[in-house]
């Protein structure tokens, strides 16, 4: 009993049965993990908006919110995988056997039984088994004479490697779980925002902890390109990878063309405005008209108007309410936009309150020797790149490669055999029987089968009655 329960485990697990349920429910958790949002390509206020707190809480107890990183996918994959093998190893002797050594001599009860044959009066053994050999090599078959004690025959194959070719699909399959399964367990999936001149070296990961990069990366530029109605067309992102220091790579991403370096790759995930300032450009013009100059400004920073002078932007609001004699901000979108400017003199040392428009009880700007006029409003933006480690990627890819080799041979090509033997009838009249066998598309070698043979009998009469034959019949497909 205790031996023949790890038996009944490994015919279980090589059965098909058990490889198709395996198969079918792997197929299901995948489909899921495309339907269901996932972490952390997702935004975060994305999925809360998506699903109730309640049924987000139970898709993250379960882990459907990372599919591909879960511990029962891991361990489902390792099953189909476990499956493939098993099934692989309890079929393989005979498929080799089938395979180094197909049955070449038809005995008699094989003869019969073979539903695919042909006979055909011949005068000469010899001449008959040359004509069928010339024949099948023309049409693409391997001939090869068999020669038997008491008799000979000819023995013809072509595509034999189509036998061996579910198990080049199993290899390919065992490739792409096994990346899957490294992917898993040693890659991960984290999200980074950086604004325009930002550099970072940690990225969130969906848990809420950070993953520390040997090199650090940079957003030179980001933007937006809109269809004319508007909406959103793509966006991109400028990024530059350092280290130490240097830059060592430079490239502008887009959806679905990452950056990619020592294994990392930076996906353009999203794009927005942070609702931060990030240039004002103002027009200055001197109150006695001797001087007007353009100054683009950013928050905290000081700019010359002359020699003497001098302009800081003290605060930036860009939708603005006054309550109570201060200034709040009512939301961080560009609706009511507001500038607080001080402007300093060499010659004086009081610093002057300019706001732009004027707010009445804060603004001095009549005391200020510069008057100033907003010409453009340039706004702080961020890129949000969704970053990824797959080291089991070389295992998938290869896989898929291998599959579609391996689907090739299994759908184009077909192991067709042909065996012609010179035997006697009951009355011992010699003739020559003609058998066939493929292991797929059998309408399609059946016909095949009729044209070779109709070949062999033409040329074989033609032979022996000493007639040309026309060459549209010596010709099988």
């Amino acid at each position: 009993m205790a031996a023949s329960l790890p038996r009944k485990i490994w015919q279980t697990l090589g059965g098909i049965k058990t490889g198709v349920i395996l198969l079918i429910l792997t197929v299901i958790l995948s489909a899921a993990g495309t339907v269901i949002l996932q972490r952390p390509t997702t935004d975060a206020d994305e999925i809360q908006r998506a699903y109730s707190p309640q049924m987000l809480r139970l898709l993250d107890a379960v882990g459907l919110t990372d599919v591909f990183h879960a511990w029962w996918f891991v361990l489902l994959l390792s099953l189909v995988s476990l499956s493939v093998v098993t099934a692989s190893v309890q079929r393989f002797p005979n498929a080799w056997r089938f395979f180094a050594r197909p049955y070449k001599s038809p005995e008699e009860a094989f003869r019969k039984a073979l539903p695919t044959h042909k006979l055909m009066r011949i005068k000469d053994k010899e001449a008959a088994l040359r004509v069928a050999e010339r024949v099948l090599h023309k049409t693409g078959f391997r001939t090869e004479r068999i020669v038997r004690e008491n008799s000979f025959s000819l023995f013809a194959e072509r595509n034999r490697i189509s036998e061996m070719a579910v198990y080049v699909v199993h290899a390919s399959l065992l490739l792409i779980f096994l990346g899957g399964i490294i992917d898993a367990e040693f890659g991960w999936r984290a999200f980074l925002s950086l604004n325009r001149g930002e550099q970072a070296s940690q990225v969130q990961l969906p848990n809420g902890g950070k993953h520390q990069l040997a090199f650090a990366i940079r957003c030179d530029s980001a933007g937006q390109e809109n269809y004319s109605d508007g909406t959103p067309k793509r966006w991109w992102s400028n990024l530059a990878v350092l280290q130490d220091g240097q830059e060592l790579l430079h490239k502008q991403i887009v959806v679905n063309d990452p950056l990619v370096y020592r294994g990392v790759r930076f996906y353009q995930a999203s794009y927005g405005l942070t609702g931060k300032l990030d240039r004002l450009v103002l027009t200055a013009v001197a109150r006695n008209g001797s001087h007007i100059r353009d100054v683009a400004i950013g928050p905290g920073e000081i700019a010359s108007l002359d020699s003497d002078t001098t302009v800081r932007l003290a605060d930036f609001i860009p939708d603005y309410v006054v309550e109570d004699g201060r200034v709040y901000a009512r939301s961080n979108e560009l609706v009511n936009p507001a500038a607080h400017l001080v402007v300093e003199s060499k010659k004086s040392s009081q610093a002057i309150n300019v706001w732009l428009p004027p707010i009445p009880g804060l603004e001095q700007n009549a005391y200020s020797p510069y008057t100033f006029e907003g010409k453009n409003i340039q706004m702080a933006y961020f890129t949000g790149l969704e970053v990824s480690h797959e080291p089991g990627q070389w295992a998938v890819w290869a896989g898929v490669v291998l599959m579609g080799f391996g689907l090739a041979v299994v759908f184009y090509l077909v192991h067709s055999r042909i065996w012609v033997v010179p035997v006697r009838d009951a009355r011992g009249q010699l003739q020559l029987w003609i058998g066939g066998a493929a292991n797929k598309n059998k309408d399609a070698f059946e016909q095949c089968f009729d044209d070779v043979a109709k070949a062999i009998e033409c040329e074989i009469k033609t032979l022996e009655s000493g007639v040309e034959v026309p060459a549209a019949l010596l010709s099988a497909n």
